[in-house]
């Protein structure tokens, strides 16, 4: 029998999230974002579900490339810009959108004859002090671009976008610098596109949202509508009944107060569950409430089932998905969704479910 542990792929709720997108921001594009293997949940599945997209965002070139081959036809950017002047050439022969965020890269740009023919997304440091040019050689960098004759899109990325009143000092500096400029604009993250509406200008960027998890930390998914696009479950393979006082786990970080029935769970730190993630952590058994006890392992966890008197061997375990909010999860183990949905591990299998 195969390993029980899998990662089901709900595309219906992709679609679903996309369209919530769409009407937050009816009068944006929406360029979704499917960077880091589709946050886990496999890009070109991911693209195929996201298809209605108007655009999508990506780190590298070969992620671009394989969307184009795949049959993409649709914008496709590169988040943080080419890595080397060589990728140049790539990004016109597969009609590929660049940001530009540094001084090399306009220069590389600017000694590349046909950097005209790419469309380049023009990034300011509007206070994330990241990526992003500054706001004193903002205007010289734009002037330099329209002088070569290029296709523009003015962006910049929000910090705190998930904060009361997070984004308007941002939002404030960007439209100072931009008012003139009558160029395409793009600021709204997830977070700024559910709440912010004075961001969306012409295209949103929305990322964690698609994939059902909530970007904001007062509002869980199911308040903004959003549906959980993977279901990472397994199966109860061992049970055990123990007396008050007896130890669970490596390092005995768990003590049964009283007398307990638990229950071994085929999944551990190497399938990309937290192994920081303590002993309450929250889990489904049969559909109803557990919590982990004791230390998370390489390939298995420990979950009470006091509590739970049918559950027995094969018993069906959600340790996020629906059913189980993802963030609910991460806020437990002391991390975000983004991490828990971006580390799931290549050998868990991924199944696909409308």
């Amino acid at each position: 029998m195969p390993r029980p542990l899998r990662a089901t792929i709900h595309l219906s709720a992709l679609r679903h999230n996309l369209d919530v997108a769409r009407r937050h921001a009816a009068h944006s594009h929406i360029l979704a974002v499917i960077k880091a293997n589709g946050y886990g949940h496999g890009m070109l599945r991911v693209a195929r579900a996201l298809a209605a997209a108007d655009g999508f965002a990506v780190l590298t070139v070969q992620e671009a490339i394989a969307l184009r081959e795949a049959g993409f036809t649709q914008e496709i950017l590169l988040l943080e810009g080419f890595f080397t002047p060589d990728e140049l050439p790539l990004l016109v022969q597969h009609r590929l959108s660049s940001v530009v965020h540094a001084q090399w890269q306009l220069d590389a740009l600017l000694h590349f004859p046909s950097a005209v023919n790419i469309p380049l997304w023009l990034k300011t440091n509007s206070g994330m002090n990241r990526l992003g040019f500054q706001p004193d050689t903002f205007p010289a960098t734009l002037a330099s671009l329209r002088q070569a004759g290029a296709k523009l899109t003015l962006m910049t990325h929000f910090a705190r976008a998930d904060e009361n009143d997070g984004i308007a000092a941002q939002l404030s500096r960007f439209n100072t610098l931009t008012q003139h400029a009558k160029l395409p604009r793009s600021m709204a993250n997830s977070a700024a596109l559910l709440c912010c509406p004075e961001t969306h200008a012409d295209w949103v960027r929305p990322g964690i949202m698609l994939y059902g998890a909530s970007p904001l930390p007062e509002q869980s998914a199911a308040q903004l509508g959003l549906q959980p696009a993977m279901t990472l479950g397994s199966e109860l393979i061992a049970l055990r009944n123990i007396k008050a006082g007896d130890e669970v786990g490596y390092g005995g970080t768990f003590k049964a107060p009283c007398d307990m029935r638990i229950g071994v769970v085929a999944c551990g730190y190497a399938d990309g569950y937290p192994r920081h993630a303590p002993s309450g952590t929250p889990v489904l058994v049969n559909g109803l409430r557990s919590r982990v006890v004791g230390r998370v392992s390489m390939d298995m966890l420990t979950v009470d089932l006091s509590n739970i008197p049918d559950a027995n061997i094969g018993a069906p375990v959600t340790l996020w998905g629906q059913g189980l909010p993802v963030e609910e999860v991460a806020a437990a183990a002391g991390t975000i969704s983004y991490e828990l949905l971006c580390a799931v591990a290549q050998r868990v299998p991924m199944v696909e479910a409308e």
